[in-house]
């Protein structure tokens, strides 16, 4: 008879010794706590060996108040999970979680890379070198050439200012003016080493995308071959950090469909919203269990009928995030996604509007992924015609119960 409650090491010979153990007992699913980073090396062992593992969410399981030990945890734990109580979290396939892995390890290089182009903009203003001023990103081509102008030894403002390409908006003599500065040798040292670990980093990134691209050769087989050609005015878009290879023609015939199409959507979010999704919609049976998971949709407390706090529930996912940066950016967009972010702005705030935006490009992602139909604005167009319309009925309406009768403003 196997004992109740074993303890074992954290060393992968001692992971054998578990599944060992687990099979002796004839056990054939295992609950798991997700703390961390902790859980990682057990659940893909386990998971390699054929048990069933059910990945819990640490807020899902808590306790009565009193002593908590892991020895009372882990029999808490077996104790629900035997009930059938536990809901397990979500996990992309073990193909998409390698990708979601080397996305998240690019995410990472992008923001370390950043912190030291902050590290140039400190140096240079502290030699009151203005290029800040004078360029509109100090990382493009004008000003990357007069930083490793400035390292090279090169002091004069009027030949710094030969570096400038023509597309500037500022002439030579306004670049000249702000180029002028304190070069003194600390200030020196200190952007050098920022341009040192800046370009080390963005070697780091393209050998990441080399990684990257890889990846989807390996997914390969899952690609849609039959698809038609993508837009030409969309293939060559380009944004910031973008992929040294053709990301939106491998995301295309991975998904089966063009997300980029949607209003808003870059190629990079497309690929973090699939590295952490995956590509099997029927996880979430309808597209607002989808949005509830991503966090974007409400999650009001009601207590004897009364609604005593609103808001969304508070999810840490990068595939949301991303979803809220692209909402963000519809903010001027002529479409009828930027058109439905800016009335619910003028309504309720900006914070409630990009998570509103949010919540409708997670739907739109959500049907086009499960019914790999293109994306089709004019149904939203439609949509919006139809709402004034009945905004227009509510109107008469209204003012035909004040004695009113409305008359429109002939042009």
């Amino acid at each position: 008879m196997c004992q109740n409650c074993v303890p074992f090491g954290t060393y992968t010979q001692d992971l054998f010794e578990v599944s060992r153990w687990l099979k002796e007992c004839d056990v054939d699913t295992v609950a798991i706590e997700s703390t961390g980073v902790l859980w990682i090396p057990l659940y893909e062992h386990l998971s390699e060996q054929g048990f069933d593992v059910c990945l819990v969410n640490a807020k899902h399981i808590k306790n009565v108040p009193g002593k908590k030990t892991d020895v009372l945890d882990c029999q808490w734990l077996q104790q629900l999970h035997t009930y059938g109580l536990l809901q397990g979290s979500f996990r992309p396939k073990e193909e998409m979680v390698q990708l979601r892995s080397l996305v998240r390890q690019r995410a990472m290089l992008i923001e370390s890379r950043s912190r030291h182009i902050q590290h140039m903009h400190k140096a240079l203003q502290q030699m009151n070198v203005r290029l800040d001023r004078a360029v509109s990103d100090v990382t493009g081509k004008t000003g990357m050439s007069i930083i490793r102008a400035i390292i090279d030894g090169e002091k004069n403002s009027r030949q710094l200012a030969t570096f400038r390409d023509g597309r500037c908006r500022l002439s030579e003599e306004e670049i000249a003016k702000a180029l002028e500065g304190n070069f003194r040798d600390d200030h020196l040292f200190a952007l050098k080493q920022a341009v040192e670990l800046y370009d080390f980093y963005t070697q780091k990134i393209v050998d990441c995308d080399i990684k990257i691209e890889s990846r989807y050769a390996i997914l390969h087989p899952e690609f849609h071959q039959d698809l038609p050609a993508l837009p030409a005015a969309k293939k060559h878009n380009k944004v910031g950090n973008q992929p040294h290879f053709d990301l939106q023609s491998d995301l295309y015939q991975l998904c089966g469909v063009d997300l980029t199409a949607i209003e808003g959507v870059s190629t990079l979010t497309v690929q973090t919203v699939i590295s952490e999704i995956g590509l099997d919609m029927s996880v979430w049976p309808t597209a607002a269990k989808f949005a509830r998971w991503l966090g974007l949709a409400p999650n009001n407390q009601i207590t004897g009928g009364k609604v005593i706090k609103r808001g969304t529930s508070k999810v840490t996912n990068r595939a949301t995030q991303a979803l809220r940066m692209a909402a963000q950016s519809v903010y001027r967009s002529d479409g009828p996604i930027g058109r439905f972010y800016r009335r619910i702005k003028r309504k309720h705030g900006p914070q409630v509007a990009i998570t509103a935006t949010a919540h409708k490009l997670a739907r739109i992602i959500y049907a086009l992924l499960k019914s790999k139909t293109p994306y089709q604005p004019q149904l939203l167009d439609d949509y919006e015609v139809k709402r004034e319309k009945y905004r227009l009925h509510l109107l008469h309406k209204q003012a035909q119960k004040l004695g009113y009768d409305l008359t429109p403003i002939q042009s």
